[in-house]
């Protein structure tokens, strides 16, 4: 049935900064889907909080702290996710920070310290674990990038220019792994609602209404606006794409 081409029944999926939020989120929906989750993230308790709600959708799951930036750690974690579950099938590139400072009042380790996390560390985590996906024949990596990936916004330039960058990586790997049964995409998303951002949408409001005010739907988006589009894009269903941004934005990037 065409249903069960979005099942993952039997697949291990690793997501970084699965402590809460969209990693949360995201590590729920691919548990809902037939996933076990492996959880990556430096906050141990949000990680046992995650980890408990795939359980409770009758999944296991596996939780590892580990800085995404730091080589050493990230092997380790892939060398704990394999020792648990003996494969990883699906990497969710969530984990990543922003910086809101004006390209004049932006400091240079704030610089690069955006640029680590964002792309360093998805650099990181996706060589660490595509060699097995290569192996068998089988995987499936996500970036989460956003609308920004190919436009801009002011007071925003370094994060515009991970979340950029984070869509070519993923378009260039593309052809490196496709052979191997192995694609790459982006997920290219609004602004999504979530504990870490709520309060800025209240006490924003000019910013947060330009954002709506091209959205043809004319709202934010909620994480289960976003998890669907996850899903598909690590499910069979989605074989025949790879180093493309899909942008899950209500209309945004539409005009």
């Amino acid at each position: 049935m065409i249903l069960d081409r979005f099942r993952l029944d039997g697949r291990v999926a690793v997501v970084t900064g699965g402590g809460g939020g969209i990693g949360a989120a995201g590590a729920l929906a691919l548990a809902e889907a037939g996933a076990d989750v492996a959880l990556i993230a430096r906050n141990r308790a949000k990680l046992d909080t995650a980890a408990e709600a795939v359980r409770a959708a009758g999944r296991r799951a596996f939780v590892v702290e580990a800085d995404v930036v730091d080589e050493a750690s990230v092997d380790a974690a892939r060398d704990a996710v394999l020792g648990e579950f003996g494969r990883a099938d699906i990497l969710f590139n969530n984990a990543g920070i922003t910086s809101p400072k004006s390209f004049a009042d932006l400091p240079v380790d704030e610089w690069r310290r955006v640029i680590d996390v964002n792309m360093t560390g998805a650099f990181l985590v996706t060589r660490a674990f595509v060699p097995g996906m290569r192996e068998r024949k089988f995987g499936r990596v996500i970036n989460m990038g956003s609308i920004l990936s190919g436009r801009g916004m002011a007071n925003r330039t370094v994060y515009c220019a991970t979340k950029a960058g984070l869509a070519n990586f993923a378009a260039a790997l593309a052809f490196e792994v496709g052979g191997d049964g192995v694609t790459v995409n982006t997920l290219g998303a609004t602004v999504i609602v979530t504990d870490l951002n709520r309060e800025l949408v209240k006490t924003q409001p000019d910013l947060y209404g330009a954002v709506v005010k091209r959205m043809p739907v004319g709202r934010l988006g909620q994480l289960d606006d976003l998890v669907g589009a996850l899903v598909f894009l690590a499910s069979p269903a989605a074989g025949f794409i790879t180093g493309q941004t899909l942008y899950v934005d209500g209309g945004y990037t539409a005009g």
